[in-house]
């Protein structure tokens, strides 16, 4: 447990807002999934723009990620916070606040996120990141599981979020040129498994060729998506381990794509992975969005990956006056 006594009240604690921190890494041995940001890049610049550890840097610190919004917060102590990702009105003391940026807060201020209006998800980081004690080496919240957070699940009104005092100078906006657009279609790049050879030539060119909706069946453990079908020619297989990403095809021929909260172990068939720099994209859509998929090779993949983490690196957060 935190030692920390001050920090945010949970005054309303929204659709669903978890503590997450880079990820729960090298436990699936005994049968922990991972969790972590859906949003990684949104995750990160919220914690670079409050001057926290980011990248492959930011496991040890933890943020809120807001799904659809409703959050109200209560300060305690002097602090800055940054709100990224999802088109998610914030106001603080009921004046509307600029998204990735950092903002100043004192003790007794009010913050609200309304609901999203692009994208899905939010994340709010504070200076220093939120005092969460680790649960198997990471703070991530798996509700399935029970594990990470303050008590294993979503936030609940009257908690509150342990966090330690920060300068509220040193404020850094992110330029509007680089931030990401969410919308209601992503293409989703895929790296074909060793079972596509269970798909045939045929099924493939369906799978490739056409575009599926986000169901309403979907959540941190995977999306559900409809469209047309696809029959591997082999029933199941023996259970195996599950990577973050993989396309499993169940009985119904409709596909699942699995994200960070998944089983561990799973055996339905699968046609392939979608690229994780994509995953991101599909977890900002909404039901009745829409998303395409694009087979690349694994050498394409880790050139993606090397240029994204150089990209990120490159770009420049800008220091700006306290709003």
């Amino acid at each position: 447990m935190s030692t920390t006594t001050t920090g945010f009240k949970v005054i309303q604690p929204g659709i669903l807002t978890l503590i997450q921190d880079a990820g729960r890494f090298g436990q699936h041995g005994i049968g922990l999934t991972t969790g972590g940001p859906l949003d990684p890049l949104a995750f990160n610049w919220a914690n670079r723009l409050c001057g926290n550890a980011s990248g492959t840097n930011s496991s040890g610190v933890s943020a809120l990620e807001v799904s659809i919004g409703g959050l109200v917060l209560e300060a305690q102590i002097e602090t800055r916070l940054c709100v990224a990702g999802a088109a998610m009105p914030l106001k603080i003391n009921g004046e509307e606040r600029e998204l990735w940026r950092s903002h100043p807060v004192m003790a007794g201020d009010r913050i609200e996120l309304g609901f999203a209006s692009d994208g899905a998800r939010a994340y709010l980081a504070v200076a220093g990141g939120f005092d969460i004690a680790p649960s198997f080496g990471s703070s991530a919240t798996v509700t399935r599981e029970g594990i990470g957070g303050i008590n294993g699940t979503k936030l609940q009104a009257g908690e509150l979020l342990p966090a330690n005092p920060a300068k509220r100078d040193g404020c850094l906006v992110l330029p509007e040129s680089y931030r990401p657009e969410y919308g209601k279609h992503a293409n989703l790049r895929v790296i074909p498994g060793y079972q596509q050879h269970a798909f045939s030539r045929l099924q493939q060119r369906i799978f490739f060729s056409n575009d599926y909706k986000v169901s309403d069946r979907c959540d941190r453990m995977g999306f559900r998506l409809e469209g047309p079908e696809i029959k591997p020619s082999i029933d199941g297989i023996l259970s195996e381990g599950i990577c973050h990403g993989a396309i499993q095809v169940p009985a119904d021929g409709q596909p699942i794509v699995l994200l960070n909260d998944r089983q561990t172990i799973g055996g339905y068939p699968k046609i392939g992975s979608v690229l994780s720099l994509d995953t991101a994209a599909l977890a900002q859509l909404m039901p009745g969005s829409t998303v395409s998929f694009e087979p690349i090779t694994m050498e394409d993949a880790h050139n993606i990956h090397c240029l994204a983490a150089s990209y990120f690196e490159r770009v420049k957060a800008q220091p700006c006056d306290p709003q």
